[in-house]
């Protein structure tokens, strides 16, 4: 059975989806979507379609090629079936349209303006988010007739502080852009760090005017049985690993 959970702050369709309820086997079991991977790539398309039937069924999923960085696409209608952009966020004002992003650790940013009629999605690695890429989301919703005093959000599952050690090159990246980043860091062992990549995550939208946010608090890194973790796999030095994917859109009318 699929996994999806839910955010209190989203009443559009939409859901974070786990590694459970899919067709592939080993380091992919279950619901591996993941293009990039190594997997059998029948095995990742039967998953898609899974993952985009538990959460709105016959809506035609979008994704894009993530690559770390703030940009965002707009979308009227389905991408091409061979185009995926390189970009870390989408937007649309289209119905019957299912916006997904993967992940294995980085935060999966989920936002609406239901009254607008506009919902985003947006991949927050530590350089995605750094860069702004919630922030840019947020501007291309607003393109789209929405108002960030009326954009509600949630972080999904994503690699907790007490699984995410950084060093102190990393540290000062963050505080060199903005000195009260250091609040997302508590100390580690032998000089490293610990870094809150929800909580930074939260604070950025939430600086951006989203004054309703739902963080979900659940570890990629630790919850195994649950969800694929790319640092988890690296520390096994494990060959590759999954992407879990999480979904939103609005209803067709």
């Amino acid at each position: 059975m699929i996994d999806v959970q839910t955010a209190p702050t989203l009443t559009v369709p939409h859901g974070f989806l786990g590694r459970k309820g899919g067709v592939s086997n080993g380091l992919y079991g279950d619901l591996n979507v993941g293009i990039g991977s190594q997997d059998d790539a029948l095995a990742v398309a039967e998953n898609r379609r899974l993952a985009g039937r538990a959460v709105m069924a016959d809506a035609p999923l979008q994704t894009v090629y993530q690559v770390h960085g703030r940009d965002v696409v707009t979308l009227s209608g389905p991408l091409p079936a061979d185009e995926r952009p390189k970009a870390d966020g989408m937007v649309t004002a289209t119905p019957g349209l299912l916006l997904g992003i993967l992940t294995a650790d980085c935060a999966p940013v989920l936002l609406a303006d239901e009254e607008a009629g506009v919902v985003g999605a947006a991949h927050a690695g530590w350089k995605g988010a750094l860069a702004g890429v919630t922030d840019a989301a947020i501007e291309a919703m607003e393109a789209l007739g929405a108002d960030r005093a009326h954009i509600v959000a949630a972080v999904g599952p994503c690699i907790a502080q007490a699984s995410y050690e950084v060093d102190a090159g990393f540290l000062q990246r963050f505080c060199e852009d903005a000195p009260e980043n250091e609040r997302f860091f508590a100390d580690g062992a032998d000089g490293h760090h610990q870094f809150d990549l929800e909580g930074y995550v939260a604070a950025r939208l939430a600086a951006a005017g989203v004054t309703r946010v739902a963080c979900l608090g659940l570890d990629t890194y630790r919850l195994e049985d649950r969800y694929f973790s790319y640092r988890r796999a690296t520390h096994r030095e494990e060959p590759d690993y999954g992407r879990q994917i999480s979904l939103i859109g609005l209803a067709a009318r």
